[in-house]
């Protein structure tokens, strides 16, 4: 085992260090790599970026990033293929990878290269291991953007595994194999969530799309409640929920986004109609369209939500639901906003919206129907996003294990 003395906390890392094999060293990151001060001064190089997944992509693949200042480019780092890419400001949340494609990344990165003692695809791996994104963790003091920037003597005192050469190349070439099959079957498992949500729109729409509307959403209402236009007031120990748009999605209440609220408050912003079991909550912004059932009385109006306070005379709540979600109700919404995604349903508009109001009975009939069909969809998508969770879990403790020598792939296929 090597005597390395280690300067700093590496506790996420330490233990599966001392663990390695016998033939194996350890050393500082510092001793490893050379950092890389080549600026793209002549802009012959192509702008790159960093994802979180470890690939350094053409920053065009990014969409919607604001451009840089053009004074900026020259002072761009040029990275070359095999050159560890580094985000100090999101190594947290996987901003480190070794580069395939040569370019430019921002000055705000760090560019690496080995000396050599390293193979660029073990660095990808092992760097990317879950006992080093903890590590990366430890050294960043806050979640604030500075503050969870890692530091450069963190980095450089970092421990590294450095197996035999042969062995690294061993090490690459299973975890190549390996993680690609895991990688396939998760993009079918994710394939098949698609299939399932389209199957869910497909069934709702089919009720819908037949049926010519015959009245206003408005008409099914009591009243069509908007929000406060200001921010809850947050009680920590509050017994009370403000809900927010992230508590709606997809049809059902998600509890546990929404904000912590007094009873003054609960009370205050229910000031123009207290929601009930029964009524229906809609997001008219980000994102709008999305709508649930009432869970309980114990919630009020977060910012961007829009109580349906439904007339239950001439309509059932879930059945108001059901027919937000249709094509019809939806492509009105978008034609109101003038674009191709929802961005804002006004008051107006949606008190507007044009719907198909059957008689009681056929509304029970149909919001039962779809109720049971669509809890049938959502559990084989529940099924299957565990699935992917737990695949994804297997992937991470396979590389963690291979590559500080837990499992020896020499002995393996």
């Amino acid at each position: 085992m090597s005597s390395l003395t280690l300067i700093g906390a590496h506790r996420a890392v330490s233990s599966l260090l001392e663990t390695r094999p016998k033939s194996w060293d350890v050393v500082r990151f510092k001793g490893l790599f050379d950092r890389l001060d080549r600026r793209n001064s002549d802009l012959s190089y192509e702008m790159l970026s960093l994802r979180s997944t470890g690939e350094v992509v053409a920053r065009a693949e990014m969409g919607g990033r604001q451009e840089p200042d053009e004074s900026s480019l020259p002072r761009y780092l040029v990275a070359e293929i095999d050159d560890l890419v580094v985000n100090p400001m999101w190594l947290i949340g996987g901003g480190i990878g070794v580069s395939r494609r040569a370019g430019a990344v921002s000055p705000d990165y760090r560019v690496f290269r080995s000396r050599g003692a390293l193979l660029p695809r073990f660095i990808h791996y092992l760097l990317r291991s879950q006992p080093y994104l903890d590590q990366y963790l430890l050294y960043t003091r806050a979640q604030t953007t500075f503050d969870r920037r890692v530091q450069q003597p963190d980095l450089d005192n970092l421990p590294i595994p450095v197996p035999p050469l042969e062995e690294q190349w061993a090490i690459a070439d299973y975890l190549d194999r390996a993680t690609a099959r895991i990688d396939t079957l998760i993009e079918e498992q994710q394939r098949l969530i698609e299939m399932l949500r389209e199957r869910r729109h497909s069934l709702v729409d089919g009720v819908f799309g037949g049926h010519v509307p015959n009245v206003r959403l408005q008409n099914a209402c009591i009243d069509v409640v908007d929000c406060l236009h200001t921010t809850p007031e947050v009680s920590d120990d509050g017994e009370y929920e403000a809900v927010r748009t992230a508590s709606v999605r997809n049809g059902e209440y998600r509890p546990g986004n929404g904000l912590p609220v007094d009873a003054d408050t609960w009370k205050a912003r229910n000031a123009a109609g207290a929601p009930t079991v029964g009524d229906v909550l809609f997001t008219r912004e980000a994102p709008a369209g999305e709508a649930c059932m009432v869970p309980n009385d114990r919630i009020c109006l977060g910012q961007r939500m829009v109580l349906l306070r439904i007339d239950h005379t001439v309509c059932v709540g879930t059945f108001l639901l059901w027919q937000i979600y249709s094509d019809r109700v939806q492509g009105h919404f978008r034609l109101s906003a003038n674009g191709s995604t929802v961005a804002n349903v006004r008051l107006p508009v949606l008190r507007t919206t044009p719907i198909w109001l059957p008689d009681l009975t056929e509304q029970r009939r149909i919001a039962t129907y779809l109720s049971e069909q669509t809890a049938k969809i959502d559990n084989l998508i529940t099924e299957t996003e565990q699935f992917i969770e737990l695949s994804k879990e297997r992937r991470s403790a396979l590389i963690t294990a291979v590559v500080t020598g837990q499992i020896d792939v020499r002995e393996m296929e």
